[in-house]
């Protein structure tokens, strides 16, 4: 216990001398980080003691028509968005953006920017997967699924890519744009995505929302993470900076 403590006191040592002289960004970061850690276990810590179980299944419920539960409230087309909605959140949709944005940065000379945002994507699916496999909680079952699954329900492993995709992507891209409205502009619109993704995996009935909140917190934690990994290889110019430019 005193060795663990000893190694658990110089990491954190090393970290305070890293942000020392750093900008506040940075400090905020770290903050957000180990609050979302911290957010996470408690949900997390509720779900396993059943403390959320009648919120969740009233969430559900509420999506549904009271007199048929196999359908969901709204217009019918409303069904058929949501389906559209989600599948920006499945691995296909995800893999794509991550593919297209890749090759971007290969064609522009930034091959270590490459390799980092390909690993950083690949170790938020092994996160997702293995938190999943751990909690092992099992999907509502008040409802019919409008969406076929494969996998356990905590946390969502839509919402948690999404995330970690969406709001990757969206922070690289607005590196490079020259005016701070467009860089709002793009911000925006990833948490756009990331939000409607992790909603429109409870109207389909096949996630609760704690699912959905976990998912989303742990994704964005893991996308700040990433954030902060990279900023620090820039530094030491193992990873190319936004302003790196080719000589050719």
């Amino acid at each position: 216990m005193k060795t663990a403590r000893t190694k658990a006191y110089t990491t954190l040592s090393r970290w305070l001398r890293w942000l020392r002289g750093r900008e506040p960004i940075l400090l905020v970061v770290v903050l957000l980080v180990v609050g979302g850690i911290w957010t996470f276990a408690q949900i997390a810590g509720e779900v396993i003691e059943g403390e959320t179980k009648a919120f969740d299944e009233w969430a559900v419920r509420a999506m549904r028509q009271p007199d048929n539960p196999a359908q969901p409230i709204g217009p019918p087309f409303l069904q058929e968005m949501g389906r559209d909605a989600t599948a920006l959140g499945g691995i296909g949709a995800l893999s794509l953006f991550t593919i297209v944005i890749a090759g971007y940065l290969w064609l522009d000379r930034k091959r270590h920017m490459t390799v980092f945002l390909i690993a950083s994507t690949l170790g938020g699916l092994v996160i997702s997967l293995s938190l999943k496999h751990l909690f092992d909680r099992p999907r509502p079952d008040m409802v019919p699924h409008l969406s076929i699954v494969h996998t356990s329900s905590f946390p969502s492993g839509h919402s948690m890519l999404s995330a970690v995709v969406y709001l990757t992507l969206g922070s690289l891209l607005a590196s490079v744009l020259p005016r701070q409205t467009l860089r709002i502009y793009t911000l925006a619109v990833a948490c756009v995505l990331t939000l409607i993704v992790g909603v429109s995996r409870v109207y389909l009935g096949v996630h609760y929302p704690t699912d959905v909140l976990a998912g989303w917190i742990a994704g964005l934690t893991w996308a700040l993470s990433c954030w902060l990994l990279a900023r620090r290889f820039q530094r030491s110019g193992q990873i190319e900076t936004e302003q790196d430019a080719p000589d050719n």
